[in-house]
């Protein structure tokens, strides 16, 4: 068993017993039913414990665990940060953290994955949205609070770790090893689909994403020698990050309009971000690539562009993480991340556990398997002696040879061409 110190620390003591003072005046001057009565409960419950339980525990340690259990039935975005998790917490979103690079979340009790961040040892060993983490070293994740179970996954870089995962058709857990590292995250990466059509891929936001996605459609732009003819945003798999980014990116798309806004029982949580004219004009058909692991400030962008009618949204329904976190700093270096309020779009919708419905639904897995089937056809090509032809465009085509596997960027893809096409014959533009 764990050994608590017998005896809590004179400064904690000190605070409590001022708060006790003003809790007892409030329990003196209660009257039955009113919500002070219940704070006699606490108190007694308090007493109790610390009097009778078989071992000795500090009180900042009763009191930790109150007001953890004050919050983790709340939702599960609501938690209790100590001042080491509050630390990590804050090198999370510049770019560089310890850890095995994935968004988890407890869903019905059982830990599960939003997302695995691109390039991390969790997407390199296999790990997929939905997983549900059955246990780490062997200890079980069911029913542990969040902060809990992120603790067990979090450990010194160069380490190891075995978490045993539960994935849908799987009969029984398989297990991980993955080794903890400091998890560098380039957010935003970008090539060409075919000439004149760009690949923009966001895999997190953070600090200076907006920055990099408009470096990088300037870099295409350039390797297209001239304006875009449309681009791809992906999406996919990015469990979210920071607000502001999330609302930088979607300006760069956007002159007007509302982005996002967020409102809450507090009328200080009520907030409109909205897009203003830019410099640089990003006016090229735009689509927009989602799946179940695109979470909170990527439906956010996604969202904005679909109802603004600035992109079309491709591939399957987003994760529905549609809560406002505030962090709440607290005197001794720890902090409350409370939800406080929800997001909506620009049309009033709420994202929260509905997320961005696709404008074309594309399921990777069922159209990827189609097109492994109309490969396996014979066409001409695959016929004997057929006639080759020399063509100038052939290197062109192969450069395409890396997207076509993936249905989703391949649907997104087709229908921009398209799109594309169509607007010039209907402008008399021509082919």
């Amino acid at each position: 068993m764990k050994n608590h110190p017998s005896k809590p620390r004179r400064p904690v003591l000190a605070a409590l017993a001022g708060l006790a003072v003003l809790a007892f005046a409030a329990l003196a001057a209660a009257k039955p039913g009113e919500p002070y009565e219940k704070l006699r409960v606490l108190t007694k419950v308090f007493q109790v414990v610390s009097d009778a339980y078989v071992e000795p525990i500090a009180f900042d340690e009763l009191v930790n665990n109150a007001i953890r259990g004050i919050l983790e039935h709340l939702d599960p975005h609501s938690s209790y940060i100590t001042k080491e998790e509050f630390s990590a917490f804050q090198e999370s979103t510049s770019g560089a953290f310890g850890g095995l690079g994935m968004e988890v979340t407890m869903r019905d009790g059982q830990l599960t994955v939003i997302a695995p961040i691109e390039d991390s040892p969790a997407a390199e060993a296999g790990i997929l949205s939905d997983d549900v983490i059955v246990s780490v070293d062997g200890k079980p994740t069911r029913d542990l609070r969040l902060d809990e179970a992120v603790k067990l996954l979090k450990g010194a870089p160069g380490t190891k770790v075995v978490v045993d995962v539960l994935r849908a058709g799987w009969e029984a857990p398989r297990p991980f090893t993955l080794t903890r590292e400091i998890i560098h995250t380039k957010s935003v990466r970008q090539k060409m689909l075919t000439p004149g059509y760009g690949y923009l891929r966001v895999s997190v936001f953070q600090e200076e994403t907006s920055k990099q996605l408009e470096k990088a459609i300037e870099d295409l732009s350039k390797e297209a020698k001239g304006t875009l003819s449309g681009a791809v945003l992906d999406l996919r798999q990015n469990p979210g990050g920071l607000l502001d980014q999330a609302v930088s990116v979607a300006d760069l798309f956007l002159d007007s309009g509302i982005i996002v806004s967020t409102r809450g029982r507090n009328p200080a949580q009520a907030a409109q971000y909205a897009a203003s004219p830019n410099k640089k004009k990003y006016d090229f058909p735009l689509a927009v690539l989602i799946d179940g692991g695109s979470a909170s400030a990527s439906e956010i962008v996604a969202g904005a562009l679909q109802d603004l009618g600035r992109a079309v949204v491709v591939g399957e329904p987003s994760f529905g993480k549609g809560s406002v976190q505030t962090i709440i700093k607290i005197d001794d270096g720890s902090a409350l991340r409370l939800t406080t309020a929800l997001y909506y779009t620009p049309s009033g919708r709420s994202i929260q556990a509905e997320g961005i419905v696709p404008d074309v639904r594309v399921s990777g897995e069922i159209v990827t398997a189609q097109a492994a089937a109309a490969e396996t056809r014979r066409r001409e090509a695959d016929l004997r002696d057929h006639i080759e032809v020399n063509r100038t465009a052939g290197a062109a085509s192969q450069t395409a040879d890396w997207w076509a596997s993936d249905a989703q960027l391949a649907r997104a893809t087709e229908f921009l061409r398209t799109y594309v096409r169509w607007e010039r014959s209907r402008v008399g533009g021509g082919k």
